[in-house]
């Protein structure tokens, strides 16, 4: 019986059908219908729709990272635990996991651009909402429906990579994403930080707002359709299911997705838990905290950086991956050994040191993962881009509650959840990918 990984991987290496929509004038003679995508030689991303993808990717550090530092300002202003208060980012995760399995069919369905303006649309109403929602239990329910609405540009973006690129190209390209949104956490807990200086957590969400009708403004304006209307699918709620259960049939894809999923949600458990455990346990103020996640974000640019530009190509991206999982595996587990005061009481530098280590090695994980699920598959783009991003909101949403269980006056929490995830993590693509078996997973040039 032939290899199935084999035989999926030489179906990826088909040429994409350049189909395009045909109409007919008034004497009947058919030519090209205007408003159909371009065949796919003349889809490659230029600049101004690069950094469109870019912003759409920026969406979750957006949400997440400007409101990281306001975070113990809201347990004061709405008079909530913080174990509440980390519930608003569960539940904007939450809302980006379900809306990305909604979404994601729907624009393989109906094409891109539909879908994605009327999520966007949504989410500036949403994100409207949070600046005034007088108490924690309303701003969780807006912060559930802003997570719905902006999963939106999460999951069409990875979709209309799919289209437009292939193999390697598309691993670069979604390392070329990770700088351009990589700048979002790089500056967002810095325009947070010096929002709080002017204005209270309520500003951060109105400037949220303006940056999402920004963004509205330049889809509608300047995204064109990237997939073609012969190539998208007719079916309802069934066939997309059906076309889902296909995807996690193949060992490989679904392990990826898993693995990439439980490594977001170490990097998760750092988002969530890091502004209680930099301000409230070591006494940084919002500004100083702002400025170690820039850093920490600036490592995970760089290094996603150097995935794509020198290791892609040039070593099998599978075992990249696997690389990178171990270093997160050793960060995390510096983390534990320092928090729970194995070699006496660690100061603020080292478990900063550790986080960057760990933020770093993400540079070469999540784009991986991705490019490495969406190589196993073809058709249905939108579907698998909809598995990757809730496999991974799901996990991530898990994950934030637990970092605060002790309470926010210990880091230990945060330290074994991202140390379990990565486990699990490495546990997922060991059993399920056999990144040991050339022929069983997609290979760089390299290999």
């Amino acid at each position: 019986m032939p290899d199935q990984g084999a035989s999926m991987q030489d179906r990826s290496r088909t040429p994409i059908p350049t189909t395009t929509a045909q109409t007919t004038d008034a004497a009947g003679v058919p030519g090209p219908d205007p408003t159909a995508a371009p065949p796919l030689a003349a889809r490659r991303a230029g600049l101004l729709v690069t950094l469109i993808l870019g912003g759409l990717t920026a969406t979750p550090p957006l949400a997440m990272d400007m409101y990281l530092p306001s975070l113990p300002q809201v347990t004061r202003a709405l008079h909530a635990p913080a174990a509440t208060v980390q519930l608003t980012l569960t539940a904007c995760l939450l809302g980006m996991a379900l809306g990305q399995l909604v979404v994601g069919p729907m624009s393989d369905r109906w094409g891109r651009r539909r879908p994605l303006l009327a999520g966007l649309g949504v989410y500036v109403v949403a994100t409207a909402l949070c600046a005034v929602a007088p108490t924690v239990e309303l701003l969780v329910a807006c912060r559930l429906v802003q997570g719905l609405a902006g999963a939106a540009g999460i999951v069409i973006a990875r979709a209309v990579v799919r289209d437009l690129y292939d193999g390697m190209e598309m691993a670069r390209f979604f390392s070329t994403l990770m700088l351009i949104s990589g700048v979002a956490p790089i500056v967002a807990p810095l325009i947070g930080g010096q929002i709080l200086r002017i204005t209270d957590w309520r500003g951060v969400f109105v400037v949220l707002t303006g940056v999402g009708v920004l963004l509205t403004a330049v889809v509608w304006t300047r995204l064109p359709e990237t997939l073609p209307a012969a190539d998208r699918h007719a079916g309802g709620v069934g066939d997309a299911l059906r076309a889902m259960r296909g995807l996690l049939a193949d060992l490989p894809f679904t392990g990826f997705m898993l693995a990439g999923g439980f490594t977001f949600a170490a990097l998760f458990a750092y988002v969530a838990a890091s502004p209680f455990v930099i301000q409230e346990i070591y006494g940084a103020s919002p500004q100083t905290f702002s400025l170690l996640f820039g850093v920490n974000s600036i490592g995970l640019v760089l290094v996603g950086q150097f995935n794509g530009k020198v290791l892609v190509g040039r070593a099998r991206l599978d075992r990249v991956f696997g690389v990178g999982l171990l270093v997160v595996i050793a960060a995390a587990a510096a983390l534990l050994l320092m928090t729970t005061g194995v070699f006496g009481e660690a100061g603020l530098l080292p478990v900063a040191a550790a986080l960057f280590v760990l933020m770093s090695a993400m540079g070469v994980t999540l784009p991986n993962a991705q490019a490495l699920a969406l190589m196993r598959t073809r058709q249905a783009a939108g579907s698998a881009s909809a598995l990757l991003g809730t496999s991974s909101f799901l996990i991530g949403a898990v994950a934030s509650p637990l970092v605060g269980v002790a309470g926010e006056h210990t880091a230990v929490p945060m330290a074994v959840v991202q140390l379990a995830a990565a486990l699990v993590a490495l546990a997922f693509f060991v059993g399920m990918c056999r990144p040991w078996n050339k022929r069983a997973g997609v290979e760089g040039a390299g290999s």
